[in-house]
């Protein structure tokens, strides 16, 4: 056990060590740097060219109750051309702000900026593309509740990786997670006709996949990286090999596991908007919710939580008090895979009732993403996974009702949500300090 000793400080008392000073008084830890209030600049420059000078001429109309409320409220009509000036000058407003501040007084916008801004650019584009709309209408309650079902396999992705890289273990194999909660939901509930057991199953597959990352990154301290994507690359050739050799050749037998009910609760799933997307889902959408405030109140409300965060941010210390580093870092990558395959099933027992090759689409990567846009924060996580959702859902809405822009466009819309979000929008960001280093205790 080692310890370390403070050296007196010149001009401090004799014999008493002056604590040593950090960066200057008045002056941030951390440089400020042009990126995020560059971004924001272009992104309004380009918000005011496209939704304001070249907005549509049009009334995009947007419909808030579906046919099962309780009561109907009037669709919303806005102007396009009108609303697209509008929301562009204030996108300009806040990102001339977040400009002023970098160049005047050295600061970076706060934390409520961006949001706004993200909040403000989404309905702008989403007037405009409706508005320039063979037909100028469509259900803005369907539009959200799509984007929180499509979000649920995100959202488990993102909590897996906040699990993992909090106790100090970066988890690039989400995606080979969700693939293989996917396949294995899919072949259980078939053969045994009982979907629930498939749901269980991908639980288990998920942790087998993790408890891989577990021992070669942390046991054998290779690298996490590299353990990660040859763990997505096996999975996807494994599931999609079974896929070809035993799932077509019986589809009946292996590839019809059936669809998990949705469980609608009376009364409250007849509320406009919020009805739909809180109060009728199926039992992976309820575990969404469950899992999201279940993970944020175990990692910051619990002492099993400080002690994850402690292994994650400095596990040397978290040993010298007598917790078994590698032993958290281990259950909780098992645990993080549990998660994210439950997120898999969502595919075969949910969205669709059968498997298909490479079924999960990059999800496990845009939950990477959206748990960096959440800053490692369960709850932060969430909400970067519904703007995915929303960009995805809202891909496949436009190209139905006609929109001017192009189809290939509106179908790399998610991923160019993510790249502009994980690039631009967050800002500086400081993982878990310890997250990709491996302990070696000694």
């Amino acid at each position: 056990m080692s310890t370390t000793a403070t050296a007196p400080v010149p001009g401090g008392p004799q014999g008493k060590p002056e604590q040593a000073k950090g960066p200057a008084q008045g002056m941030s830890a951390k440089p400020v740097t042009w990126k995020l209030p560059v971004t924001l600049a272009v992104l309004a420059v380009v918000g005011f060219i496209f939704f304001g000078l070249l907005g549509p001429q049009s009334t995009a109309k947007f419909g808030v109750s579906s046919g099962g409320d309780f009561f109907q409220l009037p669709a919303i009509e806005v102007p396009a051309f009108l609303s697209g000036i509008v929301l562009s000058l204030v996108l300009l407003g806040l990102a001339g702000y977040a400009l002023v501040l970098k160049a005047k007084q050295n600061r970076r916008p706060p934390r409520w900026l961006p949001v706004v801004f993200t909040v403000v650019f989404v309905v702008a584009f989403l007037i405009w593309v409706v508005g320039g709309a063979r037909t100028p209408s469509i259900s803005l309650a369907g539009l959200i509740a799509g984007s929180v079902t499509l979000a649920v396999p995100i959202v488990f992705g993102s909590l897996s990786g906040v699990l993992c890289e909090r106790a100090g273990v970066v988890n690039i194999a989400i995606e080979g997670q969700l693939l293989g909660g996917a396949f294995t939901a899919a072949i259980v509930a078939s053969v045994t006709d009982n979907p629930y057991l498939g749901l269980l199953a991908a639980a288990v597959a998920g942790a087998l996949v993790s408890m891989v990352l577990a021992v070669f990154s942390i046991k054998y301290v290779v690298n996490q990286i590299i353990v990660g994507v040859v763990l997505n690359v096996l999975v996807s050739g494994l599931t999609g090999f079974l896929f070809s050799t035993v799932m077509q050749a019986n589809k009946e037998m292996f590839n019809s596991p059936g669809r998990l009910p949705i469980i609608e609760i009376p009364v409250l799933s007849s509320i406009p908007v919020l009805g739909p997307i809180l109060f009728k889902q199926s039992v992976v959408g309820y575990l969404m919710y469950v899992a999201v405030i279940v993970v944020w109140i175990g990692l910051f409300k619990t002492k099993w939580g400080l002690r994850v965060r402690s292994v994650g941010e400095h596990p040397q210390a978290a040993d010298t008090l007598g917790i078994k580093v590698n032993a958290t870092r281990f259950w909780n990558v098992t645990l993080g895979g549990a998660v994210a395959g439950i997120g898999g099933s969502f595919f075969t027992l949910v969205a669709i009732d059968s498997f298909t090759k490479e079924i999960s689409g990059g999800r496990g990567f845009i939950a990477l993403a959206a748990m960096i846009l959440g800053r490692w924060n369960p709850i932060g996580a969430f909400f970067a996974a519904l703007l995915f959702g929303f960009a995805d859902n809202l891909q496949s809405i436009v190209t139905i009702i006609g929109t001017p822009v192009p189809s290939q466009f509106m179908a790399m819309l998610p991923y160019l949500v993510t790249v502009f979000a994980v690039a631009g929008l967050v800002g500086r960001t400081r993982p878990p300090a310890a997250s990709g280093i491996p302990y070696v205790k000694g």
